[in-house]
């Protein structure tokens, strides 16, 4: 039977405590090729050592314990089936002293290990090399072994051996007679094995872990925590009732031999274990392996192995919830068409590719909630623990397929309100009294209808007009608004965009005045355009600044356009009335030459200390004097340090990250930047920042301008636009364009920004139905009251978060319903309101609030909390508020909604079952977790971006997607299956692609078949391909383009253009790869997956008991 490749992280024995690896962290902009060492102290360019899955050592585990052998267990009655949840089980540790058995020998044999069997080391001697593995061979791995501290074994060698050869058990068993929907008993081992070594373990088994289960198994279909059964490794003889998924035992796959069930080697009758498909007792203290403790009574007897079997045999991490399984389900399940006909129905998963036919009710692309079915008291919501809250994105894109929103007039006499709550007009509204009179849906009042809007009623109460009005039947809609929702009653001038450049000595010297002056003409032929327009109504302006602010004339009417210097930075004025602000086609010949001129003019510059704060209240200044609303692109390079308004000091101590005192350069060191922003807001002004630095720019400080504005804060850390050139093909006008890669994604950042949907100048207003009102806004915005959130700008990657809390308990027939009504400015220059009706379901039943909710809603929400919570807490009561969460919310399923079974088992709601797994992600990254290994800089910046992701982006942000791309079909369009984010499945004969939304890598195996490196890197093997380009050739071959159109379309799904990193197997940027294995553990900067869910079990026994 061919076996798969070796893994090319092998999960060995846990690592010894050391520090972290010094990650030379540039953000967005990759890892610097400069870090100077790693865990153990090897030097850059030589292999990682193995990554350990097990327990930090020096976490006490507790004492050992003496075990007694049970002689028998007590019998259980099956149990009735609970409400959808998934059940797994730690068992518990089992006995150390055991009569010995006969053992038979297993019946698949390898002679490739009985070869390196036979030729162990002596106990004492320095271990071997490892043989070099062919595709197809077992690959050995390491077994737990006694190290000193701060030892760690070279790359790819095999342990010293201790012990002699084990004995598997048969790879067949008889017939079983265990009762239907049972998992049959299984030898279970021992927590705390004896101090020995054994050989490599066979294929099929687990590296060791420590502080982990031993064996998952699960009961029903429609419950199972992994849906593809695993092979086993060899022939099995059929069960007589064996469960419907049956799971490996941890000796490969096989059910124990006879002897393991006790005497006669038949399973006990009318026995079953802990429940199927359960989790066990958790570990001791920390993340260690458990003390020894009395088994529960639900098991059957066992029998416990001779002494030469106690290995440690660990959970297999195949077992536990698979995101990938459940993303793929999702797809099959839900993809397609999604009626928005129903109140309370659960939208599919932000990773499925589905088709919104609105029928009442806004797309989930606009709204999703956490909960769909919203408990009737705020006791029951309490008790959970679950966040009540939803995150919308008023301007998200739609997918193809799906119609555009249409557009009301209602003419002079405006849109059609309740007169109490000034609700608009939706399908949730009640006419009555012959239709003269609708009843609102979200206060109870009742309105009586303008004649002009009046229709008769059918026989069911409906209008007769229903389907002609969109706002009648359909969930999202705008309406034309009137002067009255017009600043001083009248209506607003199209948007300006206004580019400010600065020209300091670092610009120049970094090309970034050379690549902004010579392609942005190009990206302004994709200003967007209004409905039905052939030419964008948007105008433009240009501002350059260094110590001081440059205007300039691009009037039509003259012949070369003109400088204003404005000197004084203390008192910022527009030194022109006419002229800063033009259409592109009125001026496309002035805009030329003033690109032309502005390289040239500030060539030999020698100003270093630059202003900022004046440079925006510049723009600002002109915005004002046109009347209109817009947007400011600032490109900045250097910490403002000109005295000026908004000057800065240096505060820079990474050291701090990751203390007590990590608030101190956190948080904005002046509070300028947040008032120039209200100021920015007030205006309809948002600030979208652009920094290419190669020092500290306090990036929390200055960032708040944009966070306040609905803006966006792009970062380039060590940009440099001169050297080697590489060739570019960019998706946009721009063809050909022969540029560093930096200044590539630099102008494709810009173009997206440039030319992506956005709604200026806008208010947004939350309104809910009778007794709940939503609280605590999350995201880039600013509010002046409680009920208003202003937004300069949106876009359609922005999404804020709003929390609802109650005023009163909730009826269960009526349901609660939230309208998100957004007023705004558009492209045109039209004032329009951007209506969003939702409709959520009631229950009385804490059931059925765990049934319909979403899991990346409250992910999103969760890791938004978490971040305005770090400005306030130290990073350690963050943490663990976030764990005593996410165990209080397990903790009241198991309590109110799952069946009465043993306290070792861990039950996962259906819907929830990853959410240790995303919890474990949300506490590792670098939002919540970075510490000294990033700069201070980079840590704000992840904050920044999180505080606006919309739903899919945390999702991807928190667990990478894994693309495997060696066996991909060519003839396909569809990526391939992603991989779950572990070192186990990443193989040497391998090529991976890795991406979060913000990085990506494409990792290369040094056992990758030479033709696939030949047709895609020009290069037979691995060793030659230059691994410091960040684009990959234009071959024409069939896999190249293939290759190339998947890493495109990656790009294209993401809001940011991401830089391509290559890793070559055992090159120094392997181990940045690695941080990006989420389910694995990485020295101190968090816990395996395993490891995170045994002390979350930990943390849920303590809150049941």
């Amino acid at each position: 039977m061919q076996q798969p490749g070796p893994p090319a992280f092998s999960q060995g024995p846990p690592a010894p405590f050391m520090a972290p690896p010094a990650k030379a962290y540039n953000g967005v902009d990759g890892y610097a090729a400069g870090a100077a060492s790693v865990a153990g102290g090897l030097p850059l360019g030589v292999p990682p050592p193995k990554m350990g899955m097990g327990a930090p050592p020096g976490v006490y585990t507790g004492p050992p314990q003496p075990q007694q052998p049970p002689s028998h267990m007590h019998q259980q009655q099956p149990q009735p089936l609970p409400p959808q949840h998934s059940q797994q089980q730690l068992p518990p540790p089992l006995h150390q002293h055991a009569p010995h058995m006969h053992q038979q020998q297993p019946q698949l044999q390898q002679p490739q290990y009985q070869q390196q069997q036979q030729q162990q080391q002596q106990p004492g001697a320095p271990p071997k090399g490892m043989p070099f593995q062919q595709p197809g061979q077992f690959a050995p791995r390491q077994v737990n072994s006694q190290e000193p501290p701060g030892v760690q074994r070279a790359p790819m060698q095999a342990p010293p051996m201790q012990a002699p050869p084990m004995q598997a058990p048969p790879m067949q068993a008889p017939p079983m007679q265990a009762p239907p929907m049972q998992v049959p008993p299984m030898q279970l081992p021992p927590m705390q094995p004896p101090h020995m070594q054994g050989p490599p373990l066979v294929a099929g088994q687990r590296p060791p872990m420590a502080a982990t289960p031993d064996q998952l198994s699960n009961q029903m279909s429609n419950l199972q925590l992994n849906r593809r059964p695993p092979q086993p490794m060899g022939p099995r003889q059929p069960m007589a009732q064996q469960p419907p998924y049956p799971y490996p035992s941890p000796q490969g796959g096989a059910p124990p031999p006879p002897q393991f069930y006790g005497p006669g080697g038949v399973p006990p009758q009318g026995t079953q274990a802990n429940g199927p498909g359960s989790l066990g007792p958790p570990p001791g203290a920390g993340y260690g392996a458990p003390p020894g403790a009395p088994m529960p009574p639900a098991h059957p007897t066992m029998t416990a192995p001779p002494p030469q079997q106690q290995q440690q045999r660990k959970l297999d991490p195949d077992q536990m919830p698979s995101p990938i399984q459940v993303i793929e389900d999702d797809r099959h399940a839900h993809g397609g068409p999604f009626y928005t006909n129903k109140r309370g129905q659960v939208p599919p998963l932000v990773t499925t590719d589905f088709v919104v036919h609105d029928e009442g009710i806004c797309s989930p692309r606009f709204i999703r909630s956490t909960i769909y079915s919203v408990p009737c008291t705020p006791e029951m919501l309490r008790q959970t623990a679950l966040p009540f809250a939803l995150c919308i994105s008023p301007f998200a894109r739609q997918a193809p397929g799906e119609s555009a929103l249409p557009l009301s007039d209602f003419g002079e006499e405006g849109p059609v309100r309740c007169n109490r709550c000034k609700a608009y007009m939706c399908p949730l509204m009640q006419f009555i009294d012959g239709g003269r009179r609708f009843q609102c849906v979200f206060c109870k009042a009742t309105t009586e209808v303008p004649p002009s809007y009046f229709a008769h009623l059918d026989h069911l109460g409906q209008r007769s007009d229903k389907f002609q009005r969109p706002e009648l039947c359909l969930g999202s809609y705008e309406i034309v608004a009137t002067k009255e929702y017009c600043k001083n009653s009248v209506f607003p001038q199209p948007p300006a965009f206004l580019f400010l450049l600065d020209v300091s000595y670092n610009s120049i010297r970094n090309g970034l005045v050379h690549i902004f002056c010579s392609h942005i003409q190009s990206i302004l032929q994709e200003l967007p355009r209004a409905e039905g327009e052939t030419e964008s109504n948007v105008r433009v302006g240009f501002i350059t600044y260094s110590s001081v602010v440059h205007f300039y004339n691009l009037k039509a009417s003259l012949a070369q356009p003109q400088m204003l210097v404005v000197p004084d930075v203390h008192d910022m004025f527009v030194p022109l009335l006419d002229g800063c602000l033009v259409t592109v086609q009125e001026a496309s010949g002035l805009i030329d030459s003033l690109l032309e001129q502005i390289p040239v003019m500030f060539a030999e510059t020698r100003e270093t200390e630059t202003i900022l704060g004046a440079a925006i209240q510049a723009g600002l200044e002109a915005l004002k004097a046109a009347e209109c609303a817009g947007k400011l692109f600032v490109m900045h390079t250097s910490l403002p340090i000109a005295d000026a308004p908004g000057k800065l000091k240096n505060r820079d101590d990474r050291k701090l990250l990751g203390t007590d005192k990590e608030k101190s350069v956190l948080i904005p060191q002046s509070p300028f930047y947040s008032q120039l922003g209200q100021d920015c807001v007030a205006a309809g002004c948002c600030v979208d920042l652009f920094l290419f630095h190669n020092a500290y720019v306090d990036v929390a400080t200055i960032g708040q301008v944009a966070k306040m504005t609905g803006g966006q804060v792009y970062k380039y850390t060590y940009f440099q636009n001169t050297g080697d050139k590489a060739l570019v093909q960019r998706e946009s006008n721009v063809q050909g364009l022969q540029e560093d890669v930096e200044g590539a994604r630099f102008l494709e950042d810009l173009r997206r920004d440039v030319s992506q949907p956005t709604a200026f100048d806008a208010v947004m207003r939350v309104r809910t139905s009778t007794g709940i009102r939503p609280t605590d806004f999350y995201g880039n915005y600013y509010m002046a009251n409680t009920t208003d959130v202003e937004l300069a700008a949106v876009d359609c990657n922005k999404c804020i978060a709003v929390e609802i809390k109650y005023d009163d308990k909730l009826s269960e027939e009526e349901g609660a319903f939230i309208q998100v009504a957004l007023l705004y400015t558009t492209f045109g220059g039209q004032r329009r309101l951007r209506i969003h009706n939702l409709a959520l379901a009631t229950c009385s039943q804490m059931a059925d609030m765990y049934r319909n909710c979403d899991l990346d809603t409250i992910v999103n929400v969760l890791s938004k909390q978490a971040i305005r919570q770090l400005l306030e807490q130290s990073p350690r009561q963050v943490r663990d508020g976030c764990i005593g969460r996410g165990a209080q919310m397990l903790a009241a399923y198991r309590k109110h909604c799952a069946s009465p079974s043993s306290s070792g088992q861990l039950i996962l709601p259906e819907c929830m079952k990853l959410l240790p797994l995303y919890l474990n992600c949300l506490l590792k990254s670098d939002a919540l977790s970075g510490g000294p290994e990033m700069t201070t800089d980079d840590r704000s910046f992840a904050m920044l971006s999180l505080c606006s992701m919309d739903v899919a982006s945390t999702v991807a942000y928190f667990y990478p997607r894994l693309l495997p791309l060696h066996d991909v079909d060519v003839d396909s369009v569809d990526l391939p299956v992603a991989l779950r984010c572990t070192a186990e499945k990443i193989q040497e004969d391998g090529c991976y692609l890795l991406e979060n939304g913000i990085h990506m890598f494409l990792w290369i195996g040094m056992a990758v078949d030479p033709d696939f490196l030949q047709n895609v890197f020009a290069q037979p093997v691995a060793a030659r391909i230059d691994i410091d380009k960040t684009s990959l050739l234009e071959l024409n071959t069939p896999i190249s383009r293939r290759v190339r159109d998947i890493i495109a379309r990656v790009r294209m799904e993401r809001q940011r253009c991401m830089r391509l990193t290559l890793v070559r197997q055992g090159d120094k940027m392997e181990l940045v790869f690695r941080q990006f294995l989420v389910e694995d553990r990485h020295g101190d900067l968090g816990p395996s997956y395993v490891d995170f869910l045994c002390h979350l079990h930990k943390e849920i026994r303590n809150l049941l008991s």
